[in-house]
């Protein structure tokens, strides 16, 4: 689910309910460099908890004084941060 390499991660798959504490888990496992760029366009299957994840992991790279930047959301997953209200927090333009 979660691919790293040096400072980018390529998240590949569904990232919803049923997934979602363990695609966490690795995140906070694997997420330690101070700037991170996290390649979203592998991501096939979306809900709501999609959204929280990355509002999470957001949250906690900036209680660690850490960067993290998302690029190539998916069609799906940026109706659902707009649908949110959370553009602003996930920097989509």
């Amino acid at each position: 689910m979660i691919a790293i390499e040096g400072e980018r991660a390529t998240l590949t798959g569904a990232l919803t309910l049923a997934n979602v504490n363990a695609v966490l888990a690795e995140g906070e496992r694997v997420f330690k460099v101070p700037s991170l760029t996290v390649d979203l366009a592998g991501i096939t299957e979306v809900d709501s908890t999609a959204v929280s994840l990355l509002l999470e992991w957001r949250r906690s790279a900036q209680r660690e004084k850490r960067v993290i930047d998302y690029v190539n959301y998916p069609g799906n997953l940026k109706s659902l941060i707009q649908l949110y209200g959370v553009t602003d927090l996930l920097a989509i333009s």
